[in-house]
């Protein structure tokens, strides 16, 4: 079945000069595992295709469940310079929350935790 990231994840972002910084962080370890397995490098860009113009890095956090990814060129120079609506990235790890993920319907209850 299809879910949004939102049911398995909770996430931060903000910026890091012209840069999106964008953390994932899964609420169980079966959660980490299927957000290693699916959330690629790949995956990311094509869902920030409209604002990721540069590279997008993949960083893993295992002690943490979480992954975080760092969205170059995706600013509009960054904080004062930017006239884009969220210079600072900000809503990007909501955005990121909207991506819908394939999971076997038996898994997800233990996908979610206690939330």
């Amino acid at each position: 079945m299809k879910v949004q990231l939102s049911t398995i994840a909770y996430a931060r972002s903000g910026d890091k000069g012209d840069g999106s910084n964008v953390g994932i962080a899964a609420y169980t370890q079966e959660g980490y595992e299927l957000l290693r397995r699916e959330l690629t490098v790949e995956r990311v860009k094509q869902h920030f295709a409209a604002i990721a113009r540069g590279n997008v890095t993949r960083y893993e956090a295992p002690n943490l469940l979480a992954l975080n990814f760092l969205l170059s060129d995706s600013l509009g120079g960054g904080g004062s310079e930017s006239l884009k609506t969220d210079a600072q990235g900000k809503t990007h790890g909501i955005g990121l929350l909207r991506m819908e993920l394939d999971v076997p319907s038996d898994l997800l209850p233990k996908l979610r935790g206690n939330g």
